[in-house]
């Protein structure tokens, strides 16, 4: 028995780590509103992935291996980064002064020169920010029910919060 114990304790092991090989990710039918499904599909097999499969829902289902996924969501977050850094360095929009965020993207600050931010187009650069973070959650395997991106608007002259938006719940208001 004292023998056999070492060896259930190797193949144990590697079926764990044969089983840790691969990372699912859902995409939610949301997400593929407006898009030619086949297309979508076929840009995933070109990409490297593995058992795509379309849901009931409308979703898609697919498997790519833990270093795709690593590389993935690397991309996703450079991209989150350079958005943030666009925002708070272009003059695209003036009433923005900074954006602070959280590890997981699911919540941003934007503190904003609130009189001009009111008066301005400028709340579309949470839009982005929005996107971004839902995508980022959704691929790093948070269900596509639950995911959500809270945006909240910061006076920059007192340091208050003077409103937040929570994204997609507020889409449909």
């Amino acid at each position: 028995m004292k023998k056999l114990l070492p060896f259930l304790f190797v193949i144990s092991f590697i079926l764990a780590a044969c089983n840790n090989q691969n990372v699912e990710i859902q995409l939610p039918a949301s997400f593929l509103e407006g898009q030619n499904i086949d297309d979508v599909i076929a840009n995933l097999k070109e990409e490297g992935t593995s058992e795509i499969k379309q849901n009931d829902d409308g979703s898609l289902t697919y498997t790519v291996s833990k270093e795709k996924h690593k590389e993935m969501m690397k991309e996703l977050e450079d991209g989150i980064l350079e958005t943030v850094d666009e925002i708070k360095s272009t003059d695209s929009f003036p009433s923005i002064k900074d954006v602070a965020y959280n590890k997981k993207y699911t919540e941003f600050t934007l503190t904003v020169e609130k009189e001009s931010f009111e008066g301005s187009f400028d709340a579309l650069a949470s839009f982005g920010l929005a996107i971004a973070g839902m995508y980022y959650q959704v691929f790093n395997g948070v269900d596509a029910d639950t995911y959500k991106v809270t945006i909240h608007y910061k006076d920059e002259a007192n340091g208050e919060i003077f409103n937040t938006t929570v994204y997609p719940d507020d889409l449909s208001d």
